[in-house]
């Protein structure tokens, strides 16, 4: 059974989280988490933030009904980083020109599963 959380929106780019995420991906949560948190990243605490919130979604009762799972026997299967939206600002150059500044969102997602 798989265990999802997200975090959407977030306020920082895809590119600056993505390799934070091919990290984590495939390990253990516990290893994931170790990992996370001796990053100086701040994708780092983001990721980490829905690592927890997955796991969070595996222990609840409501969620999961019945089974208690063994945080050591999950898996981060899945970390995806897509980009969210844009805020478009626009800067103004030399000789009257404007230049577009992009202010990136991404939308992170995360799956465990157990092994």
């Amino acid at each position: 059974m798989a265990f999802e959380s997200s975090i959407r929106y977030a306020k920082i780019s895809p590119r600056k989280v993505r390799p934070l995420a091919n990290l984590i991906r495939g390990q253990y949560v516990d290893d994931a988490l170790d990992i996370l948190r001796y990053q100086p990243h701040r994708g780092a605490r983001m990721l980490e933030k829905t690592i927890k919130a997955a796991l969070a979604n595996a222990q609840d009762p409501e969620q999961n009904p019945g089974r208690i799972v063994d945080e050591k026997d999950l898996v981060v299967s899945e970390a995806l980083v897509d980009g969210g939206p844009m805020f478009k600002r626009v800067r103004p150059r030399a000789r009257g020109m404007a230049m577009m500044i992009l202010k990136r969102q991404s939308h992170i997602k995360v799956k465990l599963e157990e092994v």
